[in-house]
């Protein structure tokens, strides 16, 4: 067993010493045996045996081993050579030429439908241009190169005009190969000629390049240019197919459309001359025309009415107040014009004369009595001009009154034709939208008939660049396959020797360590003394399967201090318990077997759980004592928690004869380096706020993290029987500098009862 975590620590040279004299004390004939083989050894020997026995790959020994083995090496790799150029000399070249064609959609806006000219195009998508590539290698278009190329007459495309090898045929036979013979010529005509083309897209393009491999270079320039323009030419036909497809589907629904169209409007018609819903001017029916005549009619009624009542009330006013009567109708009026210029012209007289005359002067008074006539006059024409206003304004009350009673009976006949005139309504949509798809349709058959007649329709793609003919093989490359099959080979040739050799290396290497010395290897020069490892390797003890409940444990008398081991570990619980929180994490660990450690580990922790709560974590794994005390042998541990296969509640369980909770490490089988995990340091946190003392059986400690044993524990070491007091002092020190925070050495590991006895360490 190996404490790899504290081994490198300081003190090494003097722990290393400490366990060796104890180990020669223990075991002076096995020391005398290995001293014995040193000496026989030469110093690269003895280098060479502790490099396999440390497990460690020796790269000296394998570049002595693939020198001394380079034939093995070289002759594989030159008859590679040898092969490969034989393979690229013998089999026929291939000529190979591209065409490109470039899809940019070259229909323009003056080939386009009228009702798309005024939208722009989208550009095509990688989709549409995988699709193109398709169309390329479609069989309707490889059959036109075939026939338009004679490829059929010729024995590169079809093997059966130059006979089948012998070879062939044998494989053909047993299931390799496609029997030639049991192919139609079409068929193995196509799959030669889909053998030698490949058609694919150039990356972030719209490019499509076509390249044809053949025999004859002439040839595979000529079939890719061929490839190239039937392309094209496939796609001509198919748009004067759609077009011509159209056509001929739009004569027919137009022909449908023209009778639904002639239909439609004769029922508008019936209907209309029967529900007498007949349209005037503006598109409105009669009703609807003359009820608005009739409300314009009204409504000048009105305004001619209010009009001439203002006027007629405004004059009377005037003529009642005395004031000078100035409204337009009495100052337009011819009567009230000469009679205003008379009644001007006698005041004019009348001014004359009073500047010589008298007031009483019978010239003054005659001219004073004609202008009081000419005001009485015009007072009267007012008057009658009033009078006049009053007779207009009744006229317009009386015409106001009939055409309210016309209009509200148009009123009345326009409600009873309400429905009628939603029915006609309907009837005219329908009419009209059959016309508008009769319409539109004949647009697109003129379209469709005018594109069918097209002798060269515009295609989505255009050849940017034609095969022209090769003179350098593209098939099959020499240099590369030469030198791919060489280095291959020697590679693998190099592989299988180091292989072999590592294999060698590592075979012996579990049983090295026990292997004794042979008898004639002694040597008369002594060379310096080998030191044996730190703990000698020790044979795990077998443990047969536990049948129903577990060996209890028998306190073993210790021969030389006259006390118990069971009071021992009693003294040890009560020391834990005194401690306190100090002593929270206790890790069990030694250079015993795992055996040992696991029941020390047991025994400690039911003394503790007869007034604690106390879990037991098994990282050791050595040995099958947990699985058997629990009461689920197959329950998961920390292993399957890490891999979250499990929860805290399934990986705790309890132990058959005490209060104590167990945690395994897994499964068996299970893989170690999961232990490993910085998770299993928080698990372990995790169980030190639950309980009040956890221990931790760590077994060697080979393979465990440091900071996950000695993080805030103390140590509980479990040594081996033979090792030496002043080992075991230096092993506590080396203990505490790695971090444990208390070190306790037991003197002697607990074993397993011989009876079946009732445990004294039993449930509280």
């Amino acid at each position: 067993m190996r404490l790899a975590f504290w081994r490198a620590g300081k003190n090494k040279a003097v722990i290393e010493r400490a366990v060796s004299k104890s180990k020669g004390e223990a075991a002076p004939k096995v020391e005398a045996k290995v001293e014995a083989k040193v000496e026989a050894k030469p110093a690269p020997v003895v280098a060479k045996q502790a490099a396999v026995e440390s497990g460690d790959i020796d790269l000296h020994a394998l570049g002595a081993v693939l020198a001394r083995k380079r034939s093995w090496i070289i002759v594989p790799t030159v008859l590679a050579l040898v092969a490969s150029l034989a393979v690229v000399n013998l089999v026929t070249p291939r000529y190979k030429s591209e065409a490109r064609i470039l899809i940019d959609g070259r229909e323009n806006v003056f080939l386009r439908p009228s009702s798309d000219r005024t939208e722009e195009r989208q550009a095509l998508d990688a989709e549409a241009v995988t699709s193109q590539v398709q169309l390329v290698l479609s069989r309707d278009l490889a059959r036109e190169i075939i026939k338009k190329n004679k490829l059929a007459e010729r024995p590169e495309f079809d093997p059966v005009l130059q006979g089948i090898s012998p070879l062939k045929s044998l494989a053909a036979l047993i299931g390799i190969g496609r029997d030639p013979f049991a192919m139609t010529p079409e068929e193995r005509v196509l799959d030669a000629y889909y053998e030698r083309l490949q058609a694919y897209a150039v990356d972030k393009s719209r490019v499509i390049v076509v390249e044809f491999q053949s025999a004859d270079p002439e040839l595979a320039a000529r079939v890719a240019n061929s490839i190239a323009d039937g392309y094209l030419v496939l796609q001509q036909a198919a748009r004067q197919e759609q077009a011509k497809n159209a056509s001929q589907w739009l004569a027919g629904e137009i022909e449908n459309l023209r009778k639904k169209v002639s239909e439609a409007e004769a029922r508008v018609e019936d209907f209309r001359s029967k529900s007498s819903l007949f349209v005037g001017t503006n598109n409105t029916t009669l009703s609807n025309q003359q009820m608005g005549e009739v409300n314009t009619q009204l409504n000048n009624a009105r305004s001619m009415k209010a009009d001439a009542e203002s006027k007629a009330r405004l004059i009377k006013e005037m003529l009642q107040s005395g004031k000078p009567i100035e409204a337009s109708e009495v100052v337009n009026s011819e009567l009230m014009r000469r009679l205003s210029e008379q009644r001007v012209t006698l005041r004019a007289q009348l001014a004359e004369q009073s500047s010589t005359l008298l007031g009483n002067h019978p010239r003054i008074k005659e001219l004073k009595a004609q202008l009081g006539d000419l005001d009485n006059q015009i007072r009267d024409e007012a008057a009658k001009i009033s009078r006049s206003l009053e007779s207009d304004a009744r006229i317009a009350s009386g015409r106001v009154d009939g055409l309210t009673v016309s209009l509200e009976q148009l009123k009345k006949q326009a409600a009873s034709t309400n429905g009628q005139d939603v029915q006609l309504r309907a009837l005219e949509r329908e009419a009209k939208a059959q016309r508008d798809l009769l319409e539109t349709y004949l647009a697109k058959y003129r379209e469709a008939n005018t594109r069918e007649t097209i002798d060269t329709a515009p295609t989505d793609g255009r050849i940017i660049s034609r095969a022209i003919v090769s003179n350098t093989p593209a098939y099959p490359k020499k240099l590369p396959i030469v030198l791919i099959a060489t280095i291959a080979t020697l590679l693998l040739s190099s592989g299988v020797v180091v292989t072999g050799e590592l294999l060698r290396q590592t075979a012996p290497r579990a049983a090295a360590v026990f292997t004794p010395a042979p008898a004639h290897a002694q040597a008369a020069v002594r060379q310096e003394p080998f030191v044996p490892p730190l703990v000698p390797p020790v044979v795990e003890p077998v443990v047969e399967p536990v049948m129903g409940e577990p060996a209890p444990l028998q306190p073993a008398m210790t021969a030389d201090a006259g006390v118990t081991e069971f009071a021992e570990i009693e003294q040890l619980a009560e020391g834990l318990r005194a401690a306190g929180a100090a002593a929270r994490k206790v890790t069990v660990l030694g250079t015993a077997s795992g055996e040992a450690i696991t029941l020390s580990t047991l025994t400690l922790a039911r003394h503790l759980s007869r007034d604690a709560r106390v879990v037991v974590v098994d990282l050791a794994a050595s040995s099958p004592t947990i699985a058997a005390v629990s009461v689920d042998a197959s329950a998961p541990g920390l292993a399957e928690l890490m891999q979250g296969e499990a929860s805290f509640a399934q990986i705790i369980t309890r132990d058959k004869l005490s209060r104590l909770h167990l945690v395994m490490a897994g499964r068996p089988g299970f893989d170690r380096s999961l232990l490993q995990s910085p998770r299993v340091a928080l698990a372990i946190d995790a169980l030190l706020r639950a309980y009040d003392h956890v221990l931790i059986d760590a077994g060697s400690a080979s393979d465990l993290p440091a900071e996950l044993l000695t993080a805030h524990a103390r140590a509980v070491v479990v040594p081996d029987a033979s090792m030496a007091p002043d080992a075991r002092t230096q092993m506590c020190e080396q203990l505490r500098a790695v971090g444990f925070s208390e070190v306790t050495m037991l003197s002697k590991p607990v074993q397993p009862s011989d009876a079946m006895e009732t445990p004294r360490v039993v449930a509280a």
